[in-house]
């Protein structure tokens, strides 16, 4: 499944509680052969600071439209992403 800009999901809370949050962008990383996706909740106040909220992602097999989305853990993963939503970013503005 490719996601696309703008599209919504639902991810769910510790506590099962499940929010609404727009997917601002995906990307590939060919050297490690992850797959990771940045969102921002729906729902915010415009004068709010935006969170952006990063993951590593799997479509879940038999299913596109089911993603298992796992914590970004080592700093090493985390400087990356990082990297690579600033480039994503500043290519953007």
């Amino acid at each position: 499944m490719a996601l696309e800009e703008q599209e919504r999901i639902i991810i769910p809370d510790e506590n099962g509680e499940e929010h609404l949050f727009e997917v601002l962008f995906t990307f590939d990383v060919d050297e490690t052969n992850q797959s990771y996706i940045a969102v921002v909740p729906a729902e915010q106040k415009e004068d709010e600071e935006v969170e952006v909220f990063a993951f590593r992602y799997e479509e879940k097999e038999g299913d596109d439209d089911d993603l298992a989305l796992y914590q970004i853990e080592t700093d090493e993963e985390w400087n990356m992403v990082e990297e690579t939503l600033n480039t994503l970013t500043e290519e953007q503005e």
